[in-house]
């Protein structure tokens, strides 16, 4: 049996992303900044694209610019804000320490330019909460920028009451909802969301695609130059058929999301359960606040890059992490933030499912991991130092 269980790296692009995509290559191929009839053509289906994504979100056409992804987009609002507040003397920026690194590298870049970063404690529930956000403001605050749901871990943050924290203070505050958008419920006006950042390829549309969206009346800082597109905030031709595909796939996750969500809840519950089971284990990632298909665990004694490897021969596709550091042999950030120690980080597992999967391949993944993670620890030095006492069980 074949499962695929890392949806949180990325998704197969649905049939309704592909078919929206298809007119794009055959009869819609203008530029939509032409002013020939072909272009212009072209122009309507971006304009309607860029309304429907907006529905989707609650927000206006004209809040909406289309990008690469996430990580851009990421890049483009921290920046944008950075650099506001700069102009009035107000350099601190608060995030939390388990961002994904489109966040945390941007930030870094901005902390060598004299920016003072403060990144909010995430040990607590392997979450934060707004009181961390609110008891970390300062006068000279200009940026709140706080993932809505961890990528790795699964924590859903409460975005709404950090929202109504930061307006209450006049803070701009960004949001990585990368992880988040067609799967929960999100309202930028409601939850006083100022930017926002997603990614096509979260929720079955294509790869290289995305958008941000910012409030009116707040300045984009343009991260790439060039040509006037996107209202001269964004240059460069914009990717049509990519761009009609995430318009497609957003608005049939949207529309399905709570049966969507309600299906792989339970069959993220079924595996936590199971694999819980296992002695030496842990969950990370917050319970009960946590995305619909999240599960993420480290098991004391092997080695995540062994566990993956073991687990992809018997067909099973998961992750450790993050795919954008799945290359890196240190442990992840993620894990470290919240508590984990080196050793236990390194024996981490993340599946993340979608509505695709099925209660059959969930029962394949209880019954293989088991087995794998056993065999593991048969080999591991380590797991031989912890039984016979020359270590100490940490989980």
């Amino acid at each position: 049996m074949f499962v695929y269980a890392d949806n949180a790296a990325t998704t197969k692009m649905s049939r309704t992303a592909i078919d929206a995509m298809v007119p794009c290559f055959e009869k819609i191929y203008g530029n939509p900044s032409s002013l020939h009839s072909v272009g212009q053509e072209a122009k309507e289906v971006l304009e309607d694209c860029r309304s429907r994504v907006a529905a989707c979100l609650g927000c206006e056409s004209r809040e909406i610019y289309f990008t690469s992804g996430g990580s851009e987009a990421d890049n483009q609002a921290i920046i944008s804000a950075a650099r506001m507040g700069q102009k009035k003397g107000k350099t601190h920026i608060i995030s939390t320490a388990f961002e994904h690194h489109a966040v945390l590298h941007t930030l870094e870049k901005l902390k060598k330019e004299g920016f003072e970063i403060t990144l909010l404690d995430v040990k607590e529930n392997h979450n934060v909460t707004a009181q961390q956000v609110k008891d970390a403001i300062r006068e000279d605050t200009c940026l709140v920028t706080v993932m809505y749901a961890n990528n790795e871990i699964g924590s859903v943050l409460p975005i709404a009451e950090i929202g109504k924290v930061c307006k209450e203070a006049g803070v701009v505050f960004h949001t990585d909802a990368v992880q988040a958008v067609g799967h929960l419920h999100i309202d930028v006006k409601k939850e006083n969301i100022d930017m926002l950042s997603l990614s096509a390829h979260k929720f079955h549309g294509p790869k290289g695609v995305g958008a941000l969206y910012c409030r009116r009346g707040l300045p984009l800082v343009n991260v790439i130059e060039g040509g006037a597109q996107e209202r001269g905030k964004r240059a460069g031709t914009e990717n049509l058929a990519a761009i009609c595909g995430m318009t497609a796939a957003l608005e049939e996750a949207c529309t399905n999301i709570d049966s969507n969500s309600k299906k792989v809840a339970a069959l993220r519950d079924k595996l936590i359960a199971g694999l819980g089971q296992i002695p030496h284990s842990a969950l990370n990632g917050d319970a009960e606040n946590r995305l619909p298909g999240n599960v993420s665990f480290c098991f004391e004694g092997i080695e995540g890059e062994s566990l993956l490897l073991m687990l992809d021969m018997q067909g099973i596709s998961a992750s450790s992490g993050s795919a954008c550091t799945s290359g890196s042999l240190d442990p992840s950030h993620v894990l470290l933030a919240i508590g984990r120690v080196h050793d236990v980080a390194h024996g981490s597992l993340r599946l993340s499912l979608c509505e695709e999967n099925t209660e059959e391949e969930v029962d394949h993944i209880l019954k293989v991991v088991p087995q794998v993670v056993q065999t593991l620890r048969n080999m591991s030095p380590v797991w031989r130092d912890l039984q016979t006492g020359k270590r100490t069980y940490i989980l």
